[in-house]
C-alpha cells in the first residue's frame, strides 16, 4: 500500500503545477481559457504529480529533488518568456519551453540517479 506522503507530494506537485498554468495564461497573458485549455492543463498537472509520486515510491531521491528543481526552472522560464518577449510567438515559446524543459529535465535526473546507483554498486 502506498504511503500517504506520496499521493500528497503528488496531488500538491500536480495542484501547484495546474495552477502556476492558469495564473500564467490567464493572468499574465490576459487570454480567456476554455474547457480545452483547462482540460490540456489538468493532464500536464496530472502527469508532473504522477511522475514525482512515482519517482518517491521508488526511492530515487536524487531524481525527484533534481526533478523538482528542473520544474521550478521550466516554470520560472515560461513565466520569462511571456513578460520580457514582445513578438506574436511568445506564448508558445513559453508553453513549449515549459513542456520540453521538464521532459528532458525528467530524463537527465532519472538517468544520473541510475549513474549514482551504478557506482555506488560498485
Amino acid at each position: 500500500m502506498l504511503d500517504s506522503r506520496y499521493w500528497k507530494v503528488g496531488f500538491f506537485t500536480g495542484l501547484i503545477s495546474f495552477v502556476l498554468l492558469i495564473l500564467g495564461v490567464r493572468t499574465v497573458l490576459g487570454h480567456d481559457l476554455v474547457v480545452n485549455n483547462y482540460l490540456t492543463f489538468a493532464v500536464f498537472g496530472l502527469m508532473v504529480g504522477i511522475v514525482s509520486s512515482l519517482l518517491l515510491f521508488y526511492e530515487l531521491s536524487i531524481a525527484f529533488k533534481m526533478f523538482m528543481v528542473v520544474l521550478v526552472l521550466a516554470f520560472a522560464e515560461m513565466f520569462r518568456s511571456f513578460l520580457m518577449m514582445d513578438n506574436e510567438f511568445s506564448e508558445a515559446i513559453g508553453i513549449l519551453s515549459l513542456f520540453i524543459i521538464s521532459s528532458f529535465g525528467l530524463a537527465i535526473s532519472v538517468i544520473v540517479q541510475f549513474i549514482v546507483k551504478l557506482a555506488r554498486k560498485n
